[in-house]
């Protein structure tokens, strides 16, 4: 399998994202989850096609995508859940705040696992709800969930749990022991479990990766699952997204948001995601997870060459390498001084929680020439 070639830098500074509109042109953006490869050739060919007759009004109320992402979900993950049980909207962060204005009321609290991302914690607190920080465990070789802690907080009246699953910012695979003790909890505290699966496309071969709702009867009886292709496709500026249930309880909570919630999801973004999961597209995602591990592995080399203070783990899953910076004496927001003096824009470590003190994340999504140079000049500021 070959690995995707990056577009050129030239190239990449004609788009109008956030990316690469945020910083000026002589910053290297590696911050935001963008990746910086032509789009999957059956998802350019939906949308040019869609252009071309002018496909683009309303969401219809009946569209091929859960088919799609169930047909996916089976060929990627072994996993057959049920199309009749999902329904779309604009993107995962609303779908999440949506799931969480139903299964809890406000003032109640969610448990968030720390470090993560940073949008969690407001997207606890427009659903009404309050953040409940359970950190998640270094094992010394790796992160895992906290389920003693998890489950102190359930017994003190905490009434969900926010889940990344893969993780972000660490790339890590939950063990399915970890998810199956997890939706136990859960069950026996009358407690919801809303798993962000938006990386699940991302997890590398052999990690072990299993969707939160395969796990077992209590994980289908608690949980939600929020998904979309917008990560491993780079489509997140198009707006789609699925919520996804596996009980009739769950379901029922699916079926009674608005309609309102449904019609967010954009048609371009319904259009872009069905070919995405198409298994036309199976042989770009291959491609990408070959690139993916390649960089995630080059950025462990030159962290070793260049910066042997920084300590860094291979992720399972994702684009996105956590680097503890703490060692170098650069302080707790080490992104600052690096975006400030090397031109290389970082995630701020503390957004992920107090955990990030002294972290910084790195989107490897991009070519091993971006990579190389970025580090380079990060770690020119250790010997000036």
């Amino acid at each position: 399998m070959e690995r995707l070639r990056a577009l050129s830098l030239d190239a990449l500074r004609e788009r109008t994202s956030e990316k690469w509109r945020e910083y000026p042109a002589d910053v290297l953006p590696l911050f935001v989850a963008e990746t910086d490869f032509a789009l999957a050739p059956e998802i350019t060919r939906a949308l040019e096609r869609a252009i071309s007759i002018g496909d683009t009004g309303y969401v219809a109320s009946r569209t091929p995508l859960a088919e799609a992402y169930a047909e996916f979900a089976h060929r990627r993950f072994g996993w057959s859940p049920d199309a009749a049980r999902m329904r779309s909207t604009a993107d995962v962060s609303m779908g999440i705040v949506e799931i969480l204005r139903r299964v809890t009321s406000p003032g109640e609290r969610v448990i968030v696992t720390t470090p993560v991302y940073p949008p969690f914690f407001d997207l606890v607190e427009e659903a009404g709800a309050i953040v409940e920080r359970v950190p998640l465990r270094d094992s010394g070789t790796g992160w895992e969930l906290d389920l003693d802690g998890i489950h102190a907080a359930l017994e003190a009246g905490a009434r969900a749990v926010l889940l990344c699953n893969p993780h972000n910012p660490t790339g890590t695979v939950h063990s399915a022991a970890s998810l199956t003790a997890l939706a136990e909890l859960a069950a026996a505290h009358g407690a919801a479990v809303v798993s962000d699966e938006i990386h699940a496309p991302l997890v590398q071969p052999n990690t072990g990766f299993r969707p939160f709702l395969s796990i077992s009867d209590d994980a289908r009886a608690v949980g939600y699952a929020v998904v979309s292709a917008s990560k491993a496709f780079n489509l997140a500026g198009l707006k789609c997204a699925l919520m996804v249930t596996a009980s009739d309880d769950t379901t029922r909570v699916l079926r009674s948001l608005p309609i309102e919630v449904e019609w967010r999801t954009g048609q371009f973004g319904m259009l872009a995601a069905v070919a995405a999961f198409a298994e036309e597209s199976d042989v770009w995602l291959d491609s990408l997870l070959v690139t993916l591990d390649e960089n995630r592995r080059l950025v462990a080399d030159l962290l070793a060459q260049h910066l042997p203070a920084a300590r860094y783990r291979l992720p399972d899953a994702g684009y996105l390498a956590w680097i503890d910076l703490a060692g170098l004496g650069w302080g707790d927001n080490p992104s600052k001084r690096i975006l400030r003096e090397a031109r290389v824009a970082l995630h701020f470590g503390p957004a992920f929680g107090a955990e990030g003190a002294g972290h910084v994340r790195l989107n490897f999504g991009t070519s091993p020439e971006i990579i190389t140079e970025a580090i380079t000049r990060i770690a020119a500021l250790d010997v000036s």
